[in-house]
């Protein structure tokens, strides 16, 4: 299993590497098939967030669904804590789901990626492209494309995912395991662009997309 720690307005040493990969260590228990975990680490600047100033999130890349999780805090170190705590539990729910599907001997099959809505607004502080890169719309999987709307400061970023198509069970099962409040997916009975997302208390919603379009 491969871990990679990359920064965000933020310098890495290696007494830092060295104590995420013994923190993340454990990870194999839960998910032996892992292939990778992506761990970035952003410096909020501004003295006004100071409380929540160390910002990590931790992505385990499996042959299964995405898991990963966040968290924020004065320190690093104390993020980085709270990140692993949450990203554990999820890694635990997964195992256990998988242990009660082979239980009631129904296997299905997992996609591989999926489309995570949050990478297509993350962290709006990014510096956007070079003036003069034409590239507008990424075409490559994984490809992520920035582009400033006109003059104010806000900037857009895509990214693209391949969508295996799911049920809505499996939508708000991933949705779950990523922590996020909404998910989009493909509907594998209907074929229609849908989100999923949490409303409140135990209540989700489902947003279906009809692409038919009328002569």
């Amino acid at each position: 299993m491969e871990i990679i720690v990359k920064g965000r307005n933020a310098e890495i040493s290696d007494r830092f590497r060295e104590h995420v990969e013994e923190k993340l260590s454990k990870i194999e228990q839960f998910a032996p098939r892992a292939q990778r975990v992506d761990v970035e680490v952003t410096h909020e600047p501004n003295r006004a967030q100071a409380d929540t100033s160390e910002k990590i999130e931790i992505t385990v890349i499996d042959k299964g669904p995405v898991i990963r999780a966040e968290a924020a805090a004065s320190d690093r170190l104390a993020s980085l804590d709270l990140a692993t705590t949450k990203l554990i539990e999820r890694l635990r729910r997964a195992r256990d789901r998988r242990k009660d599907h082979r239980r009631k001997d129904h296997v299905r099959e997992v996609p591989e990626l999926n489309i995570d809505l949050d990478e297509l607004n993350k962290d709006l502080r990014e510096k956007p492209k070079a003036d003069g890169d034409e590239e507008k719309i990424p075409t490559e999987l994984g490809q992520a494309v920035e582009k400033q709307l006109g003059d104010s400061p806000v900037i857009v970023r895509q990214k693209l995912h391949e969508a295996a198509p799911m049920s809505v069970d499996q939508a708000l099962y991933e949705m779950e395991l990523v922590g996020h409040p909404f998910f989009l997916f493909i509907d594998e009975e209907t074929k229609q662009p849908c989100v999923v997302y949490h409303r409140h208390g135990w209540t989700y919603g489902v947003i279906r997309l009809n692409t038919v379009v009328s002569d």
